[in-house]
């Protein structure tokens, strides 16, 4: 920049006269309005188009927003509707258990008149059910007990199982110690409403399971006399992993 304080001006214009002095005067002038022109011009068409390019996406933007909204309320619908159906479900399904319940103590009571060798002191066996598992000749066992008195107290004691069939050609009758390694303590029972008692068992190879029983027994105590009940059910349809 130094050269440009060693320009004299008023030496120039003299050099060069009035009239070329004006016109190299009115020459710088118009090329620098040229030039703030093209430049004004670059900067405004790149403005344009960023100012172009950012409404497209704020218009993406609000788009996106609205469909997110539409969404929201769509799921929120949906959540009312689920929960709404789940409430019901769930005033059926307390109803279902009431009438239940109802028809579990008409039950007992009939049980009770008819039949009272069918409880134990009011506590019944509600389900026995056998399963298979991978390993062959191997089952799980499940029995539910309910006790269906209405003053109800504590039901203690404990189940027995046997399984019935035929060995080598034989009737065989196995105990659950025989093929189990439950213990009575597994096999015990305490109990007000009702209990799941479980395990599983393996049976011999050359045994044939023809039926299941389940005794419940009640022995005597200080707060309950002696009862026992059994039940039998045919030997499950179930396909049996043999080797």
């Amino acid at each position: 920049m130094n050269w440009l304080a060693k320009i004299n001006l008023p030496i120039v214009a003299e050099r060069l006269g009035p009239f070329k002095s004006a016109l190299l005067l009115f020459s710088v002038i118009g090329l620098c309005l040229f030039v703030g022109y093209r430049v004004g011009n670059y900067y405004h068409g790149f403005q344009s188009q960023t100012m172009k390019l950012q409404k497209t996406r704020l218009d993406d933007l609000y788009q996106q927003h609205g469909e997110t909204l539409k969404r929201i309320h769509t799921l929120e619908v949906e959540l009312e509707v689920e929960r709404h159906a789940n409430l019901q479900a769930q005033n059926t399904i307390k109803e279902i258990e009431a009438s239940h319940f109802e028809v579990k103590k008409e039950l007992a009571f009939y049980q009770k008149v008819m039949a009272p060798e069918m409880q134990a002191d009011g506590v019944v066996i509600d389900q026995i059910s056998i399963e298979s598992t991978e390993s062959p000749q191997y089952f799980q066992f499940l029995t539910v007990l309910v006790q269906q008195k209405i003053k109800k107290r504590y039901a203690k004691g404990y189940i027995e199982l046997h399984i019935t069939g035929s060995q080598k050609g034989k009737p065989k009758r196995l105990s659950l110690s025989d093929v189990s390694s439950v213990t009575k303590k597994d096999r015990s029972f305490n109990f007000q409403y009702f209990q799941r008692i479980s395990g599983a068992f393996t049976l011999p190879i050359d045994f044939v399971p023809e039926a299941v029983t389940v005794a419940v027994v009640l022995p005597k105590s200080k707060w309950q006399k002696h009862h026992r009940t059994e039940q039998s059910i045919a030997w499950p349809k179930i396909e049996q992993n043999l080797p």
